[in-house]
């Protein structure tokens, strides 16, 4: 398996992992994965990658920008994603670290994330790499016409 810069032709690939992870309902508040250019502008071009393991993509991971304001340039939110097929591997780890790695080296100082409570794998992998539990979102949007409640989680870097 390698992790590699997700390129435009990654992305059916990548907007299909998406979908699956929307279709759990405890990844993201998203109900359909969007087209190729939506995507592209929402998140960092310099802080995206794929997971490639005998020639197919089954995971992401992408950091976009938290705000636009130059005071936060350093802060920037994770997003990761892995095919349910490569569930239980390890990837969604290796994927978070990766984008750790990459962010560490380009200025950024703060990593966050926002998950569902009941998404335990994915709060355990974001405190396994150094995140903290910094807040808890009660209500704060409905999905399927449920509210639905998020944990905040946050990482610094301790090279800054």
């Amino acid at each position: 398996m390698s992790i590699i810069p997700l390129e435009a032709d990654h992305y059916p690939s990548v907007q299909k992992i998406y979908q699956a992870g929307i279709d759990t309902r405890n990844a993201t508040f998203e109900t359909k994965a969007p087209e190729w250019k939506i995507w592209n502008d929402k998140f960092m071009k310099a802080h995206r990658f794929v997971a490639i393991e005998n020639a197919e993509v089954c995971g992401w991971a992408a950091l976009s920008a938290v705000s636009n304001r130059c005071v936060y340039e350093g802060v920037s939110e994770v997003s990761v994603y892995v095919s349910p097929t490569a569930s239980g591997k390890g990837l969604g780890t290796q994927l978070l670290q990766q984008l750790i790695d990459d962010s560490e080296g380009n200025g950024i100082w703060t990593l966050q994330a926002s998950v569902f409570p009941e998404n335990i794998a994915s709060i355990r992998i974001h405190e396994k790499l150094g995140f903290r539990q910094v807040g808890y979102r009660e209500k704060i949007a409905k999905r399927d016409g449920v509210w639905r409640n998020t944990v905040l989680l946050e990482r610094r870097s301790e090279k800054f």
